[in-house]
């Protein structure tokens, strides 16, 4: 990756019919496809090239949004905007042909939105959208109190709340997790085998910090959480991608696969994303597994207060009588994802060494917030909340799953799982074949939607037999009205 920042020199026609962002993107397309733009180069800051067209900063911003979902375009934070590494293999041999004198290229304008995991990150941050997966209902939060147990706390004079945290997580909200989790969720544990992080991503870190060795394979579930598959793929562990049916992951299949795997991550209350849940006869072969060749189950359960027929599941962890499973759980999908704080469950053999790391890694959450949280639970508003959301979501995922199959009919395959906040829908194969849905994600969110492409979830994305549909959050979802109106906005992008 060279990194290189080439000048790029962009005209726009504010005489032409076609909106100016999109005119953007078009020669975004044209100079990746000549070759002037090359994989790893940079691309004009925001405001920069605002500045030069002499246009506001959004319309920018959302040209850089659309390229960077079509998989054109990656950004990095801080340290700006590049072309994809990873760009379409068709894409990159257009403009080799280019310089080489060979084919004439296609024209770019026509070419499908591809699969780019970073698009997700995009997606799933930033301003919700209608629709977005993984996001609770934000209107339904408990604002005012909040606000009152943090300005509670900001107003104590306790300086610890604000000074550096304790790496291991603050000790009031470790025990409070180990009681809730026992009566929830089955799972006993102590306090000090409750460890506080920064979101999903960072409990990941941690544990493979502390338990993992460099090129250590790992199952994972197909499909399977983007951000973690992305996560995992760079930490330099190998993934195994393993089936998932109508009972989950197929443990035996793993086995046929890579019997040698040192972990399996599993989301086994509510698969991600199809929603299955993890059979019980799975569930014993998979701790078998674990069990006999001293492996780490890593179970994500982060959804599981959410279940519409009947009580929560009790977790795979409350089945562990070996302590080869880490259980991860998360405040996100249940309180907001603003919050950034999750929190994992550490085999009392491995307490000692993932403490050794959490304090290296110097990354304790807020101590500020982490005590607003325990004072949450502990005055009964978390336990208020969840009931009060189950029953919010029982009637908002019926609200959009009847418009849905209003506005499509026959067009789209729904079958709602027990649980969770989110769905998978498929698409009826059309009298031209398998529905693009990466392109109709797309358009979905030019449209303003933040629904994604199902097909990306699976390792093998583009292959003719991978499933293609859509991945939808319900949760913010507020009346019958908004469901249809949101459901036809859909059905105009697939459509178009």
């Amino acid at each position: 990756m060279n990194g290189r920042s080439p000048a790029l020199a962009i005209e726009i026609d504010r005489l032409k019919p076609l909106p100016i962002y999109l005119q953007i993107c078009e020669r975004f397309r044209t100079a990746i496809a000549a070759g002037h733009l090359r994989p790893g180069d940079r691309v004009p800051a925001l405001r920069n090239l605002s500045t030069q067209l002499s246009t506001a900063r959004g319309t920018v911003e959302l040209a850089y949004s659309i390229l960077v979902d079509e998989g054109y375009l990656q950004m990095r934070g801080a340290a700006g905007t590049f072309v994809s590494p990873s760009l379409p293999g068709s894409v990159v041999q257009r403009a080799d042909e280019k310089r080489a004198g060979g084919a004439k290229s296609r024209d770019t304008r026509r070419e499908q939105p591809t699969r780019s995991e970073g698009a997700v990150t995009v997606a799933m941050s930033g301003e919700p959208r209608p629709l977005q997966p993984g996001l609770p209902a934000l209107d339904a939060f408990p604002r005012k109190i909040w606000s009152r147990l943090v300005s509670r706390r900001v107003r104590s004079g306790d300086r610890a709340m604000l000074g550096y945290p304790d790496p291991m997580g603050y000790r009031p909200l470790r025990e409070r997790i180990a009681t809730y989790l026992g009566l929830s969720r089955g799972v006993t544990c102590l306090p000090e085998q409750v460890f506080i992080t920064g979101g999903y991503r960072a409990t990941l870190e941690l544990v493979l910090r502390s338990l993992a060795q460099s090129n250590d394979r790992i199952w994972f579930e197909d499909p399977g959480y983007l951000l973690a598959r992305n996560f995992l793929t760079e930490s330099g562990v190998q993934l195994t991608p393993v089936p998932v049916d109508d009972e989950g992951m197929d443990i035996a299949r793993g086995i046929e696969l890579d019997p040698e795997a040192r972990f399996a991550l599993v989301t086994p209350s509510h698969q991600s994303p199809l929603g299955q849940v993890l059979s019980l006869t799975r569930r014993l072969a998979l701790l078998d597994w674990a069990k006999k060749g001293a492996r780490w189950v890593i179970e994500d359960d982060y959804d599981s207060e959410f279940r519409y027929s009947g009580r929560p599941l009790p977790a795979l962890k409350s089945l562990d009588r070996h302590d080869r499973v880490i259980y991860t759980g998360t405040f996100s999908k249940v309180l907001f994802p603003g919050l950034r704080l999750a929190y994992a469950v550490v085999p009392d053999r491995a307490v000692e060494r993932v403490g050794r790391v959490a304090c290296s890694m110097n990354a304790g959450s807020s101590a500020l917030l982490q005590a607003a949280v325990t004072d949450f639970i502990e005055q009964g508003h978390f336990a208020r909340h969840v009931k009060k959301m189950r029953a919010l979501y029982g009637q908002r995922r019926v609200f959009i799953a009847d418009a849905l199959e209003q506005a499509f009919g026959k067009r789209l395959n729904i079958d709602l799982p027990p649980g969770g906040i989110q769905f998978a829908v498929r698409f009826a194969e059309g009298p031209n074949g398998p529905v693009d849905d990466v392109a109709v994600a797309a358009r979905a969110r030019q449209a303003g939607l933040g629904v994604l492409p199902l097909s990306i979830w699976y390792a093998n994305a583009r292959m003719p037999r991978t499933p293609r549909g859509l991945v939808i959050g319900f949760a913010n979802v507020t009346d019958a009205s908004e469901a249809a109106r949101l459901a036809r906005k859909l059905r105009s992008c697939l459509d178009r």
